[in-house]
Order: structure tokens, then C-alpha cells, then sequence
């Protein structure tokens, strides 16, 4: 349950392929070891959650 609350910053290694939510909201979908993009809302480095649909 740790893993599923750790934030990852832009720039960072993807550790797991699936969903991520960043700081804004906003979700993309990335590949293990991709880097995390910038926030696509604002463009800025933000920090990244591994998000799990339910």
C-alpha cells in the first residue's frame, strides 16, 4: 500500500506502467521506464500518483 501512495516528480522514472493523476488533476497513461512529463494542464514540473481505477 506505500507504493500506491509514493509521488513521483517530472523527470523521474516511470516504476509501473498504467494511470497516473498529477498535482493538477490531470491523467496519462505511461509505459515503465517513460519519464514523467510536465503537467499537462499548467506545463510546470508537478508530482505524479499512480492512480487505480475501482
Amino acid at each position: 500500500m506505500d507504493k500506491d501512495l509514493r509521488e513521483y516528480r517530472t523527470g523521474q522514472g516511470v516504476p509501473l506502467s498504467g494511470s497516473y493523476m498529477c498535482q493538477s488533476g490531470a491523467m496519462a497513461k505511461l509505459s515503465k521506464d517513460e519519464t514523467f512529463p510536465q503537467c499537462p494542464v499548467s506545463k510546470e514540473d508537478t508530482y505524479w500518483k499512480h492512480h487505480q481505477e475501482k
